[in-house]
């Protein structure tokens, strides 16, 4: 797997697919992230890498693991996770209030230094295709009706694994390196997203987010219409979607 691209082996359409969006997190994108944020720590302060909210919904334990083959060895913990930490991690030093390493840089998010890689990729599946026809609605309250015939697919992610509702109408997910925009309301579980005459099929993968350097639509494209930061967006889908942790 390209440790700059998580999880993207996995775009192979199967013939069932997924019932849930599955959050990709790469320890090779993180360990790389990790040293970038440490080499431009000012001289003389500590390298703090901070693991609160569950290390930002990566998966603090995968995290740990990725972060001290990093040559890191001081974490930053919450009250839920500090008592597992410290049983995690006997060695380590823990603290409540040092500050960290750019959280932004470490896991790759919009706003963190240029060179750092995305390390989450939340992707989703299609569930089946259809046609819409002239006047036809979506979702719901059919917020959505076509103004012409066109194609949609219901793919798996809704906004009970974080994928925010104002996304609906104004993001994109990206199916065999085509971007298509998430149309009408996003609903508890799935959404739905117009194909047109693009060439999609039950099983393939659709991908939220991930890293735009190879193709993948950004995170940063869900922060105005959420009014959500980087940071809670990719905890919240952390904490929610099935969590996969690769190389």
């Amino acid at each position: 797997m390209d440790p700059a691209n998580p999880g993207r082996e996995a775009s192979v359409p199967t013939a069932q697919p997924n019932s849930a969006p599955v959050a990709r997190v790469s320890a090779s994108a993180l360990e790389r992230n990790a040293r970038l944020a440490a080499s431009i720590l000012q001289a003389g302060i500590p390298a703090v890498a901070d693991l609160r909210a569950d290390a930002w919904g990566h998966g603090a334990d995968a995290v740990i693991a990725a972060l001290t083959a990093a040559g890191i060895d001081r974490f930053r913990v919450d009250e839920v996770f500090g008592a597992a930490a410290r049983a995690a991690l006997p060695g380590a030093r823990l603290t409540h209030d040092e500050p960290t390493l750019d959280p932004l840089t470490v896991f790759g998010l919009p706003g963190g230094a240029q060179d750092a890689v995305p390390v989450m990729r939340l992707c989703g599946t299609v569930l089946s295709v259809k046609a819409l026809r002239s006047g036809e609605g979506v979702s719901y309250g059919y917020a959505y009706r076509a103004a012409s015939d066109t194609r949609v697919a219901l793919v798996t992610g809704g906004y009970a694994q974080g994928i925010v509702r104002g996304l609906g109408n104004r993001a994109e997910v990206g199916i065999r390196g085509i971007r298509h925009t998430i149309i009408g309301r996003v609903a508890m579980d799935v959404c739905v997203v117009e194909i047109a005459d693009a060439d999609v099929a039950r099983g393939d993968e659709a991908v939220y987010f991930g890293d735009p350097a190879q193709g993948d639509p950004s995170l940063a494209a869900w922060t105005g219409p959420t009014n959500m930061t980087a940071a809670e967006l990719v905890t919240t889908v952390g904490l929610r979607a099935t969590r996969e942790h690769g190389g």
